[in-house]
């Protein structure tokens, strides 16, 4: 007989490594999904890490996949997700995050996999109240109704406090060694990850989403209020990760990076942007995003912000360097008062 086989969403984190190990102890054969949605901090925070002293985790479903010993797909979403973000039939959670569009919209991926794969069902590592956006029961009935996949969702961690789902009825898996987990402690998943040898998982510390994060948010929100939520790219997403972000006034938009990974960071995207530099002392790249032309004044102030975020000797003008395009000058500006220039920060 043909062995029953499960697609599970995989992020590598405690719940979905749990869910992972309860499929494969009851001898159901695994292949595992990673979406790739361009809001992850932990990705981020991997490249743009720069304290060597701090441990260096790997991606986590790739360290699953190889301990647990199953395929594993990562799959880029993040140019298709942006409709999700700007406009979530659900509405969104605490800050611009729509948990529940993002659930609809990645298990309508994962119905499109389970033929290309040969999956007869899906797995997460779901537990049922531990998000109160998108784990309570109703949230959980309309992912799955709305994209196609009711009956077909396993959750291990929650399934006795779930209805029997139909891989449980048909016999496929045997309900009564699955969980009735629910609520937000981690602590019987820790206990269970003890008692099943699983020490290998990272620390549970929250989302990993930049969309419930206050910080990021604000800037997202200052896009949507300056350029629209129709005008929202991937390279918005990206350039929201970095740098210190003013909106100095409602055409012009600054950028200045914080550490030496940011800045070569940011040199990349100075094309269509006016990058101010500062060759006679450290200091971090400043871009701004101007509609139409600036003036004279305008410049003038850009350049005294890259000035501030320089090492150069207070109270005294220093040379910043305009480039926009093909066209090149020097400022020469004393640097800007942090009491000024806090009133921009976004």
């Amino acid at each position: 007989m043909r062995r029953i086989k499960a697609l599970g969403m995989i992020s590598g984190g405690l719940d979905s490594t749990l869910a992972t190990k309860v499929m494969i102890d009851m001898g159901i054969e695994v292949e595992g999904v990673n979406f790739s949605t361009g809001f992850c901090v932990t990705e981020h925070t991997r490249n743009f890490k720069s304290d060597k002293d701090k441990v260096l985790r790997p991606n986590e479903a790739l360290r699953l996949s190889a301990d647990l010993r199953f395929k594993l797909h990562i799959i880029d979403i993040s140019k298709d997700y942006l409709p999700v973000v700007t406009n979530p039939k659900y509405g969104y959670g605490q800050n611009l995050n729509p948990c529940v569009d993002c659930r609809i919209f990645m298990f309508g991926h994962m119905k499109r996999l389970l033929a290309e794969y040969g999956a007869d069902f899906m797995f997460t590592g779901e537990v049922l109240g531990q998000r109160p956006m998108s784990q309570h029961r109703l949230a959980l009935k309309n992912i799955e109704s709305d994209s196609g996949l009711a009956g077909l969702v396993v959750r291990p961690l929650s399934a006795g406090l779930l209805d029997p789902t139909i891989p449980e009825v048909k016999g496929w898996i045997d309900r009564d060694r699955m969980l009735a987990l629910s609520g937000r402690s981690r602590k019987p998943q820790m206990q269970l990850a003890r008692d099943k040898g699983l020490e290998d998982y990272p620390q549970p510390a929250g989302g990993c989403c930049y969309l419930t994060d206050p910080q990021y948010t604000a800037k997202l929100r200052d896009i949507f209020e300056h350029e629209g939520k129709a005008n929202l790219t991937h390279e918005h997403v990206l350039m929201l990760k970095v740098g210190r972000h003013f909106r100095v006034s409602e055409r012009i938009k600054v950028i200045v990076g914080r550490n030496e990974l940011e800045n070569n960071f940011l040199k990349l995207y100075t094309r269509g942007r006016h990058a101010f530099i500062i060759d006679d002392y450290p200091a971090a790249l400043t871009l701004a995003e101007v509609r139409g032309v600036p003036d004279e004044a305008e410049l003038g102030l850009l350049a005294s912000i890259a000035a501030r975020y320089s090492d150069a000797p207070q109270g005294q003008p220093v040379r910043v360097v305009h480039r926009y395009a093909d066209l090149s000058c020097e400022l020469h500006v004393p640097a800007l008062a942090d009491a000024q220039l806090e009133q921009w920060r976004v």
